[in-house]
């Protein structure tokens, strides 16, 4: 197992383990991380309606994992730099996710069921990869890779 892939998995585990340890039916919650470096690692869970999820990461190899269920929900996440992972998971109505990557060698996958869902993910750079997959009913996903 290399490192990434371990911390992809670690992460996973984290936000799945605060998802259902303690679920905040909340609303309109905010969480903000910002990271600069290499190797960092963001995991954020959000349950109920009108949360956003903003996460900044500037430099290398960093991983960035959040889980929104619920309704009205936004996750934006934007990473500089190269071989950066974003994977970001809605469940509910009208969410939002975005994602822009900007350097080489990034991936980016986002998942979202319901309906009304929306996903826009930006790449600029060489050998970058996205997955998006969508279940549900009129949902849109829009890719732009340079």
């Amino acid at each position: 197992m290399t490192f990434i892939t371990f911390k992809k998995a670690a992460l996973s585990v984290l936000v799945a383990s605060t998802l259902m340890a303690a679920p905040a039916h909340a609303g309109s919650s905010i969480s903000i991380v910002q990271q600069w470096g290499v190797g960092n690692g963001a995991g954020v869970g959000q349950t109920g309606y009108k949360n956003r999820v903003r996460v900044h990461q500037n430099g290398w190899g960093n991983t960035t994992v959040a889980t929104q269920d619920g309704r009205h929900n936004r996750t934006v996440v934007g990473q500089s730099g190269h071989h950066n992972f974003a994977d970001t998971s809605q469940s509910g109505r009208r969410n939002i996710a975005g994602v822009a990557q900007f350097g080489g060698h990034n991936t980016a996958t986002t998942t979202q069921n319901g309906t009304g869902n929306a996903v826009g993910v930006i790449q600029v750079g060489n050998g970058n990869n996205s997955s998006t997959t969508q279940k549900g009913k009129g949902n849109i996903i829009v890719v732009v890779q340079d």
